[in-house]
Parts: structure tokens; C-alpha cells; sequence
């Protein structure tokens, strides 16, 4: 890695296929336009000089389905941009709807490997809701800004799936979509800045959001490469006319070209129903659909599958027979020879889909010399704006789909124009170099903290050897059962040089003390108090001043009294239980509002911070950097113990982040009602059948804890 003075930017996108060469575009639904833009950016932003290294993070694949690419650990891009796959979950390649359980054990891992490096980065910068959700918490860790660009949103794709008349059963079921919208509301609220394509974005979409800040929103369209799409030169011969000639019986006509992913929401059936209804349209080209790639369209997935049945259902509905060409396959490298194709056919390029975040594809229509129609509905509002390059229509009329269409293809001044103005147009607006000025421009204006993660603090003499841990709460986990109890603490003694004892809990610190003198519990190493708003090591009880410097950011407790005051069911527990960190309130549900409620309320407010329910009858507010987890990790890289040597011990919904990711974890039998039955299936998480310190002791043996410290497969 470079060592230079120049920023460290590390990109985050973690599902779809992502390489540096012959991206494999609209295989599926994950792997479309996001892919391809990290991977340009990462290397625009590496051609500047102000940039010392940009590491584009995504998620580790070995799938014999696909290519072994996919599962080298770093493949360079340039000589100061990677691309750095980093383990999470399963082995094989799956969709980003199934990513949600494997994202805090991609976030322990990606820690542990930026622990490896030479520096640490100044800035991440996530794509997509699952990266954000790591996002969000690896800058918290390390103390670093937050940048985000969201591609698409969940509230949206929500409101257009009820549109098409799916049950929000149907929704989550299918797209987990409220995982997503937690996600993304999480993300708005601790992001410094959040880079949108289109003003639409931030109007329409952004806009649906509780945290919807347009002042922390900048609109930075992406670039096109300019070498790669232009213009065809005369004469050139392109290959993949042999394709497109073997289905069109008269090959001189102009072609029409639709190209995207299999999905119906780019609206292709609707485009082929608007060429078999104008007689006109059909007389006047060919239409060129290039819908991804496929070798038997039974094999695939089973939204492509029916969108391309459907396609061929259509064609042959309407006998279009001799006037569509519908490719089966075309390589990456071949997408610019297909719109240099279509220009020198005199044709045009059409987007119909019924909502278009950005629009990739006209940008590189454009840079090839070819006028495009657009859907109205998204980021072609912007280009065509900007371009004057072609039409924008409504994507259900189908009518004024042929009407846009016939209009260029007969009028060859207009198709000059419009051909003009989009080469020219696509060059001011729309490069790549221009792209990385702006947003280099734009990050040069956030503060950057020191990283967390980096502490150059020593870890307590005592504890720095060992290298598992054991981190429990006091009152659910160890307190209930004195035999048990007694035990436990004769376990902790007898391996106390092979283990850091660490007791993370809700309670202050001098309660905690009280409670464990009583109950004759060994002293931590560790104590994590006030629900990871405080740290203290040792039996001297030192604390860490940079972990409470650290969660002070951005914290402001009086606006978050002022907010909750009125609330019916909310009742502020006695100044004993409140710290400077830590709002305590008796919570009764029969009164309250909803905890979605309160973060909701709180999110409108502009409010960064963590809500935390436990028991049924707290709700504590603490800074969005403290919890439990985050405390415990902090720990972990300061005592350098990995992650999957410590077994976190649960009882209540406290406790979650704690046991989340690589963390060895166990819940206790007697665990409050069911507030982590959402754990069941979490592989790492062992659900105990005993009580107490007895459940503890249980998972101790049932993870060989103190002897292989065997660590389940993720």
C-alpha cells in the first residue's frame, strides 16, 4: 500500500460478482450497473494525485458455478486501487437477501484484515444497504467519516411492489425488505455525506426516509468510459451484426436496442408490445433486445425466467417473427460494438424501465453517438436535461413509446442533433475525471478523527497474553442459581491465565461492583458498564478515556430528553442509573409507543443514537458508537484476542450485537421471553438448555472452549 500523503478511501460492495475484467453484467439481479460502478470509481479516484489507495471491499465466493475469481482474496485494479474479497457466511455464491445474517462476520473480518495493513483508511465509503450496514459500524470503530451511495432504496422498491399489487407479507418474505430499511434509515442517520446520481433520488426516494437531511446530500452523477464507448468509425466492421442478422429477415432497417438485465421492472414486454401494436415502428427498424446472457432459460432464476418466457411469448403473440433479435449470449467487451451497431444503423437506444435510479446505459449510448429514448421516471430526467440527447416518455404509454421512437428514426436532422449533443454532453457532464475532482472536492470538507482502531494504548501487562475471552452480563446469565454460580467461578479461576474475564452489563459501574461483591464473582479483567458506555481494566478499574472520547461524537442528551418528554409510558429512572452516556427510562408497553416508534420519532428529530430495550420494561438511549458489541470489539482489538476466540454469553436483546458476527455465543435457558429467538438460526450462537452460570457452562463444554477453542464453520 501506498504510503504517501494522499487520502486511504476504502469502497464498500458487497454482493453481486465484482472483478476487474469482463464483469459478467446482468448474470443476475446483484450483478448490474453497482458493479461496474465501484469498480470505475475506484479506479478514477486512483488516478489522482491527492489519492494514496482505494481498496474496493466485497464479499469472498469459492462456487464452482462460477468463476474462481471470484474467490482470490486481493486482485489488483491499478497500482493504488484492489479489489479485496473478505469472508462472510457461506462458501457459495447467494443473493443480497439472503447476505443479512452474514454481515456483522464480514464486519469482524474486514477488522481483523485492516488490523494487517500499513495504515488505516481516512474515509469508507459504502454502496447499497448491506454495505451500509457495515459501513456504519466499521466507522465506528474506527472513528472515521461515512460516505454513502444507496443505488436504490427500500422504501421505493416497497412502494412499487404494493403497487404491483404484492402483500407486504409477500415483500418481506421475498426481499426481507424492513432488514433493509433499518439499514438504510441507520445509514442516513450517521453519515456524513450521502452522493446521489439525480436530484430524484434525493426528492423522490431519500425524501421517504425519517432521516431525510438533503443539506448532508450532494448529487455527483457517475462517469463513462470515453475510450471505451464512441463512436463507430466509417467502415468499421462489427462483429456482432452476424448475431443480430440471423433473426431479422430485412438487416438494412435501423434497430431499436433495449439493453438490461432480465428484470421486470426494465419493462422490456411492455417495449415489444409497443412494436407489435405500431405497424409503423415494425416497418420503420428491427428491434435488438439484449436481455443478459443464457444457455437454457430453464436454468435460470425464476424472475428471469419469466420475463424471457415472456419475451418469447409476445414475439410470437404478435408474429414479430423476422423483425426481433433476441441474442442468447454477448461478452462484456462486446457491449460497445453493440451500440456502435445500433448508431451506424441510424437506430435508436430505449430504456423503458418503469423507474431508473441513474441510467448508465444512456450515458453510454451517448458517448456512442446514438440518440436514446428514456423513461421518465429517475435519473434520465438529469441526463436528458443535461444532454439534450433525446426524449423522455412514460413507460406504461405505449403509444408514445412508437410516437418517440418513430420521431427520431424518420426525422435525420433530429437524430443528428440529438447524436450531437449527447457526444458533447456526455463529455462536460458525465466523465469519470471530472466525477473523482468533485468527489475528492466533497470529502476534502469532512473531518477525519483518528482512527479507533489504531490505539496506541497498551493493553493491561496482565491480560495481554491471553488470547480467548469470556464477556457475560450479571443479572440474567450469572446471578440466579448460587451452585452453578459457584462453579463458574472456580472455572475462571482455574484458567484464569489462558482467559480474560470480561462482564459487560446495563448497570453502573458501582452497582456492577456491589453486585458481584455479593455474589462472590471473580473480578473482570474487563468491565463494560452502563451498556458499553464505559470501559475499565483491572482491578485498579483504569478506564479508557479514548473509548468515552470516542462515543461522545455527535451525542447530544439534552435534545434526545427534550424529544422523548412527552412521550405516555416513558419514565426517566432515578439520576443513579443516568450517566452523561446513558438516558435510562422505565419503559411500560402498554402505554408506550413502539420501540420502532421511538427511533422513529427520534430519527425525525435529526438524532444519532442507539435505543435499547431490555426486560420488557427499560429503554436506554445511548451515543451511536456504545453498545455492548461495539464496547466489545473495541476491547477485543486492544487485548488483540480474535473475535472467534470469545464466547459471548446473552439473556436479553442487550446482549444481541454482542453475539452477532464472529463472536463464540451462547443464550442461557432462562433468556427474557423472546427477545433472542431471532438467534435460533444463527450458526455460531448456541441456545443452552440449562439456566444461569449453568448455561454458561454448558456452551464452555459444548465449544471445548478451554481446551481447541474449536470454532464452528461460517
Amino acid at each position: 500500500m501506498s504510503t504517501s500523503s494522499g487520502k486511504y478511501l476504502l469502497l464498500i460492495s458487497i454482493h453481486g460478482l465484482i472483478r476487474s475484467h469482463e464483469l459478467e453484467l446482468g448474470r443476475d439481479a446483484d450483478t448490474g450497473g453497482q458493479t461496474k460502478y465501484v469498480v470505475d470509481l475506484a479506479r478514477a479516484l486512483a488516478r489522482r494525485d491527492d489519492i494514496a489507495q482505494v481498496d474496493l471491499i466485497t464479499r469472498r465466493v469459492f462456487d464452482p458455478a462460477i468463476s474462481s475469481d471470484y474467490a482470490e482474496p486481493v486482485e489488483e485494479l491499478t497500482d493504488k486501487a484492489r479489489i479485496v474479497r473478505i469472508e462472510a457466511g457461506p462458501q457459495e455464491y447467494i443473493p443480497k437477501e439472503l447476505l443479512w445474517d452474514h454481515l456483522d462476520s464480514l464486519m469482524d473480518n474486514l477488522a481483523v484484515w485492516l488490523k494487517k495493513q500499513d495504515r488505516m483508511p481516512d474515509l469508507v465509503h459504502s454502496h447499497y444497504a448491506d454495505a451500509g450496514y457495515v459501513g456504519v459500524r466499521l466507522a465506528h470503530l474506527l472513528g472515521i467519516p461515512l460516505v454513502h451511495t444507496g443505488h436504490s432504496l427500500g422504501r421505493d422498491k416497497r412502494k412499487r411492489l404494493l403497487a404491483r399489487g404484492l402483500s407486504r407479507d409477500e415483500i418481506e418474505s421475498t426481499y426481507n425488505i424492513e432488514r433493509r430499511i433499518d439499514a438504510e434509515e441507520e445509514v442516513l442517520a450517521n453519515a456524513d455525506l450521502v452522493i446521489t446520481s439525480t436530484h430524484n433520488e434525493i426528492d423522490e426516494q431519500y425524501g421517504l426516509y425519517n432521516y431525510y437531511d438533503p443539506h448532508r446530500m450532494v448529487v455527483i452523477p457517475p462517469g463513462t468510459d470515453l475510450e471505451q464507448f464512441r463512436p463507430a468509425t466509417s467502415g468499421e466492421q462489427i462483429p456482432f451484426a452476424n448475431q443480430v442478422n440471423r433473426f431479422v429477415s430485412d438487416p438494412d432497417k435501423p434497430l431499436v436496442l433495449a439493453l438490461s438485465r432480465p428484470d421486470e421492472r426494465k419493462n422490456i414486454l411492455t417495449l415489444i408490445e409497443a412494436f407489435g401494436e405500431s405497424q409503423a415502428l415494425r416497418q420503420a427498424a428491427n428491434l435488438l433486445i439484449v436481455a443478459g446472457n443464457r444457455d437454457d432459460i430453464r436454468d435460470m432464476d425464476i424472475g428471469a425466467q419469466s420475463v424471457l418466457t415472456n419475451i418469447l411469448l409476445i414475439v410470437d403473440q404478435y408474429d414479430l417473427y423476422g423483425r426481433v433479435a433476441i441474442p442468447k449470449s454477448h461478452r462484456a467487451d462486446e457491449v460497445p460494438d453493440i451500440y456502435r451497431l445500433v448508431a451506424a444503423s441510424g437506430g435508436v437506444f430505449i430504456n423503458p424501465a418503469l423507474t431508473e435510479p441513474f441510467g448508465l446505459t444512456l450515458l453510454e449510448a451517448a458517448a456512442s453517438g446514438l440518440p436514446v429514448v428514456a423513461t421518465e421516471n429517475g435519473g434520465p430526467v438529469d441526463i436528458i436535461a443535461n444532454c439534450n440527447n433525446g426524449m423522455l416518455v412514460d413507460p406504461l404509454d405505449k403509444e408514445a413509446i412508437a410516437d418517440a421512437l418513430l420521431h427520431l428514426l424518420r426525422d435525420k436532422a433530429a437524430w443528428q442533433r440529438a447524436a450531437r449533443n449527447g457526444l458533447e454532453g456526455v463529455r462536460r457532464h458525465y466523465a469519470w475525471e471530472a466525477h473523482a475532482k468533485t468527489y475528492t472536492e466533497h470529502i476534502a470538507r469532512i473531518s477525519v478523527s483518528r482512527p479507533v482502531i489504531a490505539a496506541e494504548m497498551p493493553a493491561p501487562r496482565a491480560i495481554r497474553y491471553r488470547d480467548r475471552a469470556i464477556f457475560t452480563d450479571l443479572d440474567l446469565n450469572l446471578i440466579g442459581n448460587p451452585t452453578a454460580l459457584k462453579h463458574f467461578a472456580n472455572t475462571i479461576r482455574e484458567n484464569r491465565r489462558c482467559v480474560t474475564f470480561g462482564i459487560a452489563t446495563g448497570r453502573r459501574i458501582d452497582s456492577a461492583l456491589a453486585l458481584m461483591k455479593k455474589h462472590g464473582i471473580p473480578s473482570p479483567d474487563v468491565l463494560i458498564s452502563s451498556l458499553g458506555t464505559r470501559i475499565h481494566y483491572g482491578q485498579n478499574l483504569t478506564e479508557d478515556h479514548q473509548w468515552a472520547n470516542h462515543i461522545d461524537h455527535d451525542w447530544n442528551p439534552k435534545q434526545i430528553r427534550r424529544v422523548l418528554a412527552e412521550l405516555p409510558g416513558l419514565k426517566l429512572q432515578p439520576k443513579k442509573e443516568q450517566s452523561h452516556a446513558k438516558i435510562s427510562y422505565y419503559y411500560d408497553p402498554r402505554k408506550a409507543p413502539s420501540l420502532d416508534e421511538i427511533v422513529k420519532l427520534i430519527r425525525q428529530h435529526e438524532i444519532t443514537a442507539n435505543v435499547i430495550s431490555a426486560y420488557g420494561q427499560f429503554l436506554d438511549v445511548l451515543p451511536s458508537r456504545a453498545s455492548k458489541g461495539q464496547a466489545l470489539r473495541y476491547v477485543a482489538q486492544r487485548l488483540d484476542i480474535p473475535m472467534e476466540h470469545v464466547l459471548a454469553v446473552g439473556g436479553s436483546g442487550a446482549d444481541e450485537d454482542m453475539m452477532r458476527g464472529n463472536t463464540l455465543a451462547v443464550v442461557v435457558a432462562n433468556r427474557h421471553h423472546e427477545e433472542l429467538s431471532q438467534l435460533v438460526d444463527q450458526e455460531r450462537i448456541y441456545f443452552a438448555s440449562q439456566a444461569h452460570a449453568q448455561g454458561i457452562l454448558e456452551a464452555i463444554d459444548h465449544y471445548d472452549f478451554f481446551h481447541s477453542c474449536n470454532v464452528p464453520r461460517t
